[in-house]
């Protein structure tokens, strides 16, 4: 049968996905910085290798004839991912593939190098390589997806998104947010005058962090037999379901800012770890898009981890991790802390959205060519400026070099970031319709239920469905912003 053909060939890839991801994340954590050239030309072999197997014209007789074998439900389904998955990779020479993943790990080197040292014109002709390659990419997709570059470029990470759709509803949202941040910041003022912020001591050992971000992992649900936490330049999650590795970096400073990195990954690592066993060979077992993955993220983190109720079960655990007694009313002005700042991966959950916004505006110029590589940091400080009232002029590092993203050429991702927020609020207030406890478990320490609606509406699935189908599904109902703003006023807003 044809299927068997193409299940055997799911496994050798799987296998392969494998190599690359565990490379890929001791590339980021443990890699001495002379083994870079070496570990860039075994990942581009391994990319060529995958390619060439994956987009072998065999592979397309084989989803032809499956077309016309007697399969299961599931069969079917996995064999439209299949065949997605074919066109989609089939858009790209091997010759192409193996020279911008060469180029792409050269860039992310240079910029870990480069950012830290605000070395702008040292970064920009390696940016400038990758933003060609990302043209070239686009167009080439473009041509067989029959859509624009940027949705070409957007149907990589997130299955049906078209920027037709989400600019509006960005547009909405960042019209919103330009009237709530100030009135947040006004709430913020007023309740810090009544009840003046309790500083935190800034005395939290590495080590002493890194326990009470393990504690929290599997409280929540994450499998320590499957994954583990480490440190790197910019949170991430990678691995492969069966070996998740996430990262954070710490602040001896402030614990907060690396425990919400280890619950935002965390989420991330819930979903791998519970996306279907039995499908992990086939496109159809992998998640369904970074929007969806981003909701995952976002719901431990914000739904979850910014929930006072969760803070009534946590705070014991934080004294005797940290040694340092808290009130819950001490802590939530750190956790709910609104500020305008630079940073997107610290900014909070009101101020997030225009930093994706902001990106969103400018990956699309770049990638039309409206926008050239050398005019990007004063498009970025306009922006800035405009959005946040703040500047990044002759600040690169905190500006254009700020994320890992558009150096490795992930161009089209950053919409998921907010569009996940959205997602996550409406399947918390799905999830609490339904479960209207959920506030009461989650102050126990009780992640069972929360966890269980979820494994059953979205990790269960993978990819056997569409995003925007996934979504109503789980919630009953379309992509909502009106639950994400609700969201926002309820916690930062007037009372």
């Amino acid at each position: 049968m044809s299927f068997e053909k193409l299940d055997e060939l799911g496994r050798k890839l799987e296998a392969l996905e494998h190599a690359q991801a565990i490379l890929g994340a001791d590339e980021a954590t443990h890699m001495a910085v002379g083994g870079g050239e070496k570990r860039a030309e075994a990942m581009a072999t391994l990319a060529g290798i995958y390619h060439r197997q994956a987009t072998a014209p065999e592979v397309a007789d084989w989803i032809g004839a499956a077309k016309t074998e007697s399969l299961d439900e599931d069969q079917q389904s996995a064999l439209r991912e299949f065949e997605r998955q074919y066109t989609n990779l089939t858009c790209l020479p091997a010759e192409f593939v193996e020279r911008q993943t060469a180029a792409r790990l050269r860039s992310e080197q240079l910029w870990r190098d480069l950012r830290a040292k605000n070395d702008w014109a040292g970064f920009r002709p390696a940016l400038e390589n990758i933003v060609a390659l990302v043209r070239e990419e686009a167009g080439m997709r473009a041509d067989v997806l029959k859509l624009s570059p940027y949705d070409a470029l957007m149907e990589q990470y997130d299955p049906g998104n078209r920027a037709a759709d989400i600019a509006p509803v960005f547009a909405e949202l960042k019209i919103f947010l330009t009237d709530f941040v100030p009135e947040a910041l006004a709430v913020q003022e007023e309740r810090l005058a009544n009840r003046p912020l309790k500083p935190l001591s800034g005395v939290y050992p590495i080590e002493k962090q890194r326990e009470l971000g393990l504690t929290l992992m599997a409280a929540v649900g994450f499998d320590l037999n499957h994954g583990s936490l480490s440190v790197s330049h910019h949170p991430f999650c990678g691995g492969v379901p069966t070996d998740v590795r996430i990262t954070t970096r710490y602040k001896t400073s402030d614990f907060l800012s690396a425990l919400m990195g280890v619950l935002h990954e965390t989420g991330h690592a819930l979903y791998e770890q519970n996306l279907p066993k039995a499908w992990s060979h086939w496109p159809l077992g992998k998640a369904r898009g970074m929007a969806v993955h981003e909701s995952q993220s976002l719901f431990v983190e914000k739904q979850l981890g910014r929930n006072p109720a969760f803070w009534r079960w946590a705070l014991p655990v934080v004294e005797r991790d940290l040694g340092e007694a808290w009130t819950l009313e001490d802590l939530l002005p750190h956790v709910h802390r609104v500020e305008r700042g630079l940073i997107r991966v610290d900014a909070d959950e009101v101020t997030y959205p225009l930093h994706v916004i902001l990106r969103f505006e400018l990956e699309q110029d770049l990638v039309s060519g409206r926008l050239e590589v050398a005019e990007l940091p004063e498009a970025w400080d306009a922006k800035m400026r405009a959005y946040l009232g703040l500047s990044t002029i002759d600040n690169a590092a905190d500006g254009p070099m700020q994320d890992v993203h558009w150096p490795s050429a992930a161009f089209g991702y950053f919409p998921s970031y907010t569009l996940g927020a959205m997602m996550a609020a409406q399947q918390w207030a799905a999830l609490t319709r339904e479960h209207p406890s959920a506030d009461d478990d989650i102050a126990r320490g009780d992640f069972d239920a929360v966890n269980a609606w979820r494994r059953e509406r979205i990790w269960s699935q993978g990819s056997r469905y569409s995003t925007p189908e996934l979504l109503e599904r789980a919630t009953g109902e379309k992509l909502n912003a009106a639950h994400f703003i609700a969201h926002l006023k309820r916690r930062y807003g007037k009372s």
